[in-house]
C-alpha cells in the first residue's frame, strides 16, 4: 500500500528555519499531486503548499514568500522549506498525495510537529 512518512519537524525560534521531508513508498509518486497541510490546536486543517505532477506550485497567502515546496521524483520525496517562521506557524504538518486512483482525500502521512516559540 501507499505510505507517506514525514520528517524534519521540531522546535525553532521565531525567524528560524526548518525543512520538512515526506517520503512516499508503494505508489506512483511522479503521478501524484503532493501537498503539505497543517493543523493547529483548535483549528481546521489547512492547505499550506501544493505541487502537482507538472511541477505547478501554489501557496497559502499566509506562507507565500516564506515557504517553498519542491519534489524529487527520483527520491519519491516532497519537501517543504520553511523560513522566517512565526509562532502562528506552530502546527502538526501533514503530507498528502492525491491522484484519481487514490481513495477520496488521497493518502496521508502521520504528521510532524512544528513548534515556533521563543
Amino acid at each position: 500500500q501507499v505510505q507517506l512518512v514525514e520528517s524534519g519537524g521540531g522546535l525553532v525560534h521565531p525567524g528560524g528555519s526548518l525543512s520538512l521531508s515526506c517520503a512516499v513508498s508503494g505508489g506512483s509518486f511522479s503521478l501524484y499531486a503532493m501537498g503539505w497541510h497543517r493543523q493547529a490546536p483548535g483549528k481546521q486543517r489547512e492547505l499550506v503548499a501544493a505541487i502537482n505532477s507538472g511541477y505547478s506550485i501554489s501557496y497559502a497567502d499566509s506562507v507565500r514568500g516564506r515557504f517553498s515546496i519542491s519534489r524529487d521524483n527520483a527520491k519519491n520525496t516532497v519537501y517543504l522549506q520553511m523560513n522566517n517562521l512565526k509562532p502562528e506557524d506552530t502546527a502538526v504538518y501533514y503530507c498528502n498525495a492525491v491522484h484519481y486512483t487514490a481513495p477520496a482525500g488521497g493518502y496521508w502521512g502521520q504528521g510532524t510537529q512544528v513548534t515556533v516559540s521563543s
